[in-house]
C-alpha cells in the first residue's frame, strides 16, 4: 500500500487525481503506524518548510517517515516533502529537516524574480531508475523560493539565476523540486516510475 501524507496541509486534490489515472492502490492518512509500516509514501508538501516541520513533529509523522524509509520502503517527497529530506533550511531563521540527505535548503540566488513560478527544463545529471524516462530538455512545473543544492544524491538540475537540484534520489528515497502532478506527460512519467519503483520491492 501507497501511503500519501496528510499533515493538514498541501495539495493533495492534484495528486490523488493523478494516483488514480495511474490506477495506483493507495490510502490518504494521517496515520504515523500506518506511514511507518506503509510500503511506500508520497508527501505532497506545500508552504514553508518550518511550518512543514513542525506539523509532522506535532503529528510523530518526522519518526513515521524516518521508520519507513529505515525500512527499505519508497519515499517520494513532492516540493517541500522533497526539501525535508535535508539536513535544515535558512527559512525563517533556520529549522532542522529530516536529515536523511547532507546540505541545506537555501533561497535562490540570483534569479531574475522570485518565487520560481512556471515552467522550467529539467537537466538529467545522473542514473536512477526514476529519472531514466527523462528525454533532453523535458518541461516540469515549479513553484518556490527555496532550492536545494546540487550533490551527490542529485540526479537532475534546474536553472532559475542559479543551478538546483530538482530532483534528487538515492535508492527507494526520491524527490522532485517541482510538482510531477502539474506537470503533464513529463510529471506523469515520472509518477509512473515512482509507482513501478514501489512495486519492486
Amino acid at each position: 500500500m501507497i501511503a500519501v501524507i496528510d499533515y493538514g496541509s498541501g495539495n493533495l486534490g492534484s495528486l490523488i487525481g493523478a494516483l488514480t489515472r495511474h490506477d495506483a492502490a493507495f490510502e490518504v492518512t494521517g496515520d504515523p503506524q500506518l506511514i511507518a509500516q506503509a510500503d511506500a509514501a508520497i508527501f505532497p508538501g506545500d508552504g514553508a518548510f518550518p511550518a512543514t516541520m513542525n506539523a509532522l513533529r506535532e503529528r510523530h509523522l518526522d519518526s513515521a517517515i524516518r521508520t519507513l524509509i529505515a525500512r527499505g520502503g519508497a519515499y517520494l517527497g513532492i516540493c517541500v516533502g522533497m526539501q525535508i529530506l535535508f539536513e535544515s533550511s535558512d527559512e525563517f531563521a533556520g529549522t532542522r529537516g529530516l536529515e536523511i540527505f547532507p546540505g541545506a535548503i537555501m533561497k535562490i540566488a540570483d534569479a531574475p524574480r522570485i518565487p520560481h513560478m512556471g515552467w522550467n527544463t529539467l537537466q538529467k545529471t545522473a542514473d536512477h531508475p526514476l529519472v531514466n524516462v527523462l528525454g533532453r530538455d523535458d518541461y516540469a512545473y515549479f513553484l518556490h523560493s527555496y532550492c536545494a543544492p546540487v550533490g551527490k544524491v542529485t540526479v537532475a538540475t534546474t536553472t532559475h539565476g542559479q543551478t538546483f537540484s530538482s530532483v534528487v534520489a538515492q535508492d527507494r528515497i526520491m524527490g522532485m523540486q517541482f510538482h510531477p502532478e502539474k506537470s503533464q506527460a513529463t510529471g506523469a512519467a515520472l509518477l509512473g516510475q515512482f509507482l513501478h519503483i514501489a512495486r519492486a520491492a
